[in-house]
């Protein structure tokens, strides 16, 4: 599987519409999960983040915000951010642009965000155009953890997001069953890491 754990700057610099960090100036990052909420990881998730005093931002998938609402409440009542991750998890170059954009529609019913975040990353330049109309904010990220990765090592999976992370980035991991046994490792020692060195973790909101 091929990805690129961290964002290009030529890559950011194309795209400039997309937000891929926040400003550095200070000591903070912004940790993001997707595709929950999921009845085991999630709140494993927002157990740990408590742990550490840490803010984080929360892509939701529509169809899991209906199946599991009193976690998707306590994301909110915790005061962490939520974004829009489509209704049923849509791949943008794969549906007709009228279908995307009424997944997106559907999510929106029940998560009320400004933020939102394609699925895989993959949308067309005519989605996004739609989407900014209706006032998103689309957020993609400098770094990826790899979480959903099945073959890779949870050593390098902690390595992904300690050498490329720095002030104002925005890093992805995954609230779902498949990167639940990889980030039930990978998070406590990531908070950690970046606590003693005095960083803040916020959500997009802040």
């Amino acid at each position: 599987m091929f990805y690129l754990v961290k964002t290009p700057p030529f890559i950011a610099s194309w795209f400039k519409n997309y937000t891929w960090n926040k400003p550095a100036g200070e000591k903070k990052m912004y940790l993001t999960f997707d595709d929950g909420p999921h009845p085991v990881a999630t709140p494993f998730v927002l157990d740990t983040l408590q742990l550490y005093n840490a803010k984080a931002t929360f892509f939701c998938i529509g169809k899991n915000v209906v199946a599991h609402p009193g976690i998707y409440r306590r994301i909110l009542n915790e005061g962490h951010a939520v974004g829009n991750h489509t209704q049923h998890h849509k791949n943008g170059w794969k549906v007709k642009d009228a279908e995307y954009l009424e997944d997106v529609q559907l999510a929106a019913e029940v998560i009320h965000s400004k933020w939102f975040r394609p699925p895989y990353g993959r949308i067309t330049p005519f989605q996004a155009a739609q989407l900014r109309q209706r006032g998103y904010e689309l957020v993609m990220w400098s770094v990826l953890s790899g979480d959903f990765d099945l073959k890779l090592p949870v050593q390098k999976c902690i390595e992904n997001v300690l050498l490329n992370s720095k002030d104002g980035s925005i890093v992805v991991f995954h609230d779902s069953e498949k990167s639940y046994p990889t980030i039930r490792e990978v998070l406590p020692v990531i908070l950690k890491h970046f606590q003693d060195e005095g960083y803040m973790f916020a959500s997009l909101n802040d």
